[in-house]
């Protein structure tokens, strides 16, 4: 008998925002281990305060909200989030690699060192982000794409449960952009969740299992191909966007991941 997947995410007649202020009223929804969800949307719809109330730095305006059976924000280590800002490489002068191995910090902690199993994850982020040989390059010294894919690649390094991201792919190239695709594809098969927002109703809505239409509302709440319809997306951007049907292209997944996921007690 197949064990039903744990839901990672359930949210009950949810309203958010800032300063009781509400953006957003009545979400409901529920991802479970292995799904991904696309929050698509206009800049200032109320993506990224759903997502910030997702990992907990924001309090909910009213509703509930559990991650992972408890508050939003109590299983820190559980969690990688990919915000839309990053100051950590203009504060210090750190190179790539160092940025990445922050992606471990959760796990040992800022003054254990690093074991060489660390280092192999380390490594592994960087390869699949197409960054290895920016290694030892000064962060502020990369281009914005560059900077993206090791801000990726530490959100990799996390070997998180719940991968939480803002807009990530909005500054990749071509090859960037394919990696990016890829590596979620990865975590998925991992067994990790996904919840991502962004512009791109055609590659990322499309690697999702549900995808949510925002504009200070839910306009809806569904499979890609029941929601990116026409008339959603007129309803959602005020424009028609990608009402011609492209191809849809799957991903296969790499390393021979087997989509269990890690036993909560482990880091």
């Amino acid at each position: 008998m197949v064990k039903a997947a744990a839901v990672d995410i359930a949210a009950h007649h949810l309203s958010v925002g800032y300063d009781s202020q509400t953006i957003v009223a009545d979400i409901d929804f529920q991802l479970k281990s292995g799904q991904a969800i696309a929050l698509i949307g206009t800049n200032g719809s109320g993506k990224s305060t759903l997502l910030k109330t997702i990992v907990g730095l924001l309090p909910p305006v009213f509703g509930q909200i559990e991650v992972f059976g408890d508050r939003p924000g109590a299983n820190p280590r559980r969690i990688a989030y990919l915000g839309q800002f990053h100051a950590s490489g203009f504060v210090l002068p750190l190179r790539a690699i160092d940025v990445v191995r922050m992606g471990r910090f959760p796990s040992r902690g800022l003054l254990r060192r690093l074991t060489s199993e660390d280092d192999g994850i380390v490594r592994e982020a960087m390869s699949a982000m197409g960054i290895e040989k920016l290694a030892d390059t000064p962060l502020r010294s990369l281009s914005g794409g560059q900077q993206q894919r090791v801000y990726l690649a530490q959100v990799l390094a996390h070997r998180a449960d719940l991968l939480v991201m803002d807009e990530p792919s909005s500054s990749l190239d071509i090859g960037g952009h394919g990696l990016y695709l890829q590596a979620v594809k990865d975590e998925l098969c991992r067994g990790a969740s996904v919840v991502v927002a962004t512009h791109d109703v055609q590659d990322e809505a499309a690697l999702c299992d549900q995808v949510m239409l925002l504009a200070h509302k839910v306009v809806a709440l569904g499979a890609p191909d029941k929601v990116l319809t026409p008339q959603a997306l007129l309803e959602t951007f005020g424009v028609v966007v990608g009402a011609d049907q492209k191809g849809v292209t799957v991903l296969e997944c790499r390393h021979g991941h087997d989509g269990m996921r890690r036993n909560e007690g482990e880091s």
